[in-house]
Formats: structure tokens, sequence, C-alpha cells
């Protein structure tokens, strides 16, 4: 069945230029349920097997949002080998897409987000927190920028989100002004250690920042304010407090780089609540 899996991971990496963090969680989650069959070939699973492998995930206590990711997955692989004739019959022709429970993202205030900026930053630490606020990208575009993807005079940044798709993000002055301090300790760095390289984040030890770097750091800062949070919580921070300032929806999906504005709508969602807290709690006085 692996070789299987690695046919289908190869056609949706070429096929539909997928990420390869989308990718490598299509493998996971693959390779999770293949590992559940017992040595079942591809062509012997039934309905009954998809079914049990979804109890499974549920006495696991996975969260529901990893269930429906798991579920889609399969749903694909078995339409793709139903497709190019692999398998006769797709078992998961009749499996529903469990339903997503809303739940609205966490954010932080503006003055939340203005004291972590000013908590003694070196110059790349401020990059990081700066490009996650104020343009609001995500931490695997983050981590991927490279030099050539930043019109530092034009002010503007470009980046690949989810399927590759590119969008060009405006950043302000602040911004600006954070990176061309930064350039300046980047550059010394890759003197100091015979460095060529078109990435973007370089710590002073000469190693280039992933993902988990940029986790480990969010979450430390939060810890400063009493707070548990992640990169992606000044994501969302970053379009609730422009909803909050007028703007327009439309911009701000564009910002994200959402395929669908039912996706960003749930900010608004956000800013009506905050306004509902913020209004009891002057009239609770």
């Amino acid at each position: 069945m692996y070789e299987i899996i690695s046919q289908y991971l190869e056609y949706i990496e070429l096929e539909k230029g997928l990420s390869s963090n989308t990718i490598d969680a299509y493998r996971r989650d693959l390779y999770d349920f293949s590992g559940c069959l017992d040595g079942k070939e591809v062509v012997n699973v039934n309905r009954t097997d998809i079914n049990l492998y979804v109890r499974n995930l549920k006495e696991r206590n996975l969260a529901p949002t990893s269930i429906i990711r798991k579920v889609a997955s399969l749903r694909g692989f078995f339409r793709w080998a139903y497709a190019m004739n692999i398998i006769s019959k797709n078992p998961a022709s009749t499996l529903e897409q469990p339903k997503v429970p809303q739940r609205l993202p966490k954010v932080i205030t503006l003055k939340e987000v203005e004291e972590m900026l000013h908590n003694n930053l070196n110059p790349l630490e401020h990059v990081i927190m700066e490009l996650l606020y104020s343009c609001g990208l995500r931490v695997s575009e983050l981590v991927n920028l490279k030099i050539t993807d930043i019109d530092i005079n034009s002010k503007y940044i470009r980046c690949f989100g989810k399927g590759s798709k590119e969008r060009i993000i405006p950043m302000g002055n602040e911004a600006k002004r954070v990176l061309e301090d930064y350039y300046t300790m980047r550059e010394f760095v890759l003197k100091k250690y015979n460095i060529t390289s078109k990435k973007l984040l370089i710590n002073q030890s000469g190693r280039f920042i992933n993902r988990q770097d940029v986790y480990t750091f969010i979450h430390t800062q939060g810890k400063k304010i009493h707070k548990n949070i992640s990169p992606h919580t000044l994501r969302h921070s970053f379009a609730t407090h422009l909803l909050e300032n007028g703007a327009d929806l439309r911009v701000v999906q564009e910002l994200l780089g959402h395929s669908d504005v039912s996706t960003t709508q749930l900010y608004t969602h956000i800013s009506k609540k905050r306004l509902k807290d913020v209004y009891f709690s002057i009239n609770d006085d």
C-alpha cells in the first residue's frame, strides 16, 4: 500500500501544486491509516475498515480538526485510486466529512502586542514579531521568505501561501525600519560564517530559522504577558485589529490569502464579541 500512497503523493504534488507541508500532512495521515490495516492491500480495503479507523481516531482522543483532516485525506486518496482503476470500488464514496466545530480564534489586544514588541528584542526577534503581526504571515510563509521576496523601498512583501498561492502584502514604516536594522545583522552573520543564501531569517550563530524556532520564541514571549499563544495568534490578532479599525472584509481576505471569504468572516464574530465585552464591562462598573 505504501507504494500506491507514494504514487498518490507524487500526483498531488505535481498536478495540484500543494506545498511540502501539505504533502507531509497527507503522508502522515495515509501512513497512519495503512498502519491500522494489518497489512491489507488497498484493493481489499472496504468501508468497514474505514469506519473502524475513524472510530479508532475518536478513541485516541484526537482533536476534531485532526480527524476532519485525516478523513479528507482518505476521501481524496480513494477517489484518486478509483479514478486510476487501482480499485474497482471506492470504499470512501459515501464517507461523510465531519463538521468543523466553529471556534473563535484566540487573539491578544493591541496593548499586549505593543508590550511584546517593546520587550528588549534583538533585530531577528523584532523582525519575526513584526512580520507575523503587521503582515499577518503564516509561520510557514515567514520561515520560507527570501531576501528577494521583499522590496524594502516600495514596502511590500511577496509570499507564497497554501497551494503555493502568491500574494503581495504591504508593510508599514515600522516593519521597514526593523528589517533595515536586521539586514545589518544578517550581513555581518553571513560574512562571519562565509554563508551564501537568499533565505531571510538566520540567527547570530549562522543557523537558519525553522518553524519550531518561531513557535518556541512566540510561546516564550507570550509567557511574558501571561498568555499561551502561538505564531497564529498574531495572525488572528492582525486580522481582528484591522476589522475593528474599519478595514474592508475583502481587503483583509486578500491580505490573509483566504480563498473563501467565509473563513475571513470568522474574525467579524471576534470583533463583535470584543465590542460586547467592552460595553458590558463599562456598564457593569
